[in-house]
């Protein structure tokens, strides 16, 4: 049996004390990538900072301008949309403790000719070199991937079709 390296051994029962105040900490994970205010709230818990000291630092970050839900609402957006339509943006929101209506807000941006670009650009990279095929193979192919990405069905269905009859084969003479 090979030896135990001592780094880390007993990690789990050692009382865990917090290097610094939840402020500095708050600004270290800041400086790293935005957070919403739950998230962050979350992150110092698990880094052991008592719940007063962390809402203290929170209260003093939104002060300062450095943590504002808003503005990590419509950067989340502004960097994902390409990926993913309003209906899984507005669930990642969710889960990172983003309030719904500020969700809305940042998601207006989003709009319908914004989610068929990013659709589109999205469904021609998913039919890459695929052998061309009219917009029903299209559809049964990409659709339910456009889908799961949270994209409505008719901008999936939009999407496909601006495929299809871009991809479609030329009729034969």
């Amino acid at each position: 049996m090979p030896p135990r390296s001592s780094r880390g051994a007993g990690r789990a029962n050692r009382p865990r004390t917090p290097a610094g105040t939840a402020l500095d900490a708050g600004l270290r994970l800041l400086g790293r990538r935005a957070h919403s205010r739950l998230e962050l709230s979350r992150k110092l818990g698990r880094r052991g900072y008592p719940e007063t000291e962390v809402r203290t630092a929170l209260n003093r970050l939104t002060e300062l301008g450095y943590l504002d839900d808003r503005a990590f609402a419509e950067g989340h957006v502004r960097r994902r949309k390409g990926g993913l339509g309003p209906l899984a943006l507005s669930a990642e929101l969710f889960a990172r403790g983003v309030d719904r209506g500020v969700a809305a807000g940042a998601l207006a941006a989003f709009d319908r000719e914004a989610q068929l670009a990013s659709a589109t650009m999205l469904a021609e990279r998913l039919y890459g070199l695929k052998p061309r095929s009219g917009y029903r193979e299209t559809l049964d192919a990409i659709g339910p991937k456009l889908l799961r990405r949270g994209f409505s069905p008719g901008v999936a269905s939009a999407a496909c079709r601006a495929v299809s009859a871009g991809t479609s084969p030329e009729p034969e003479a």
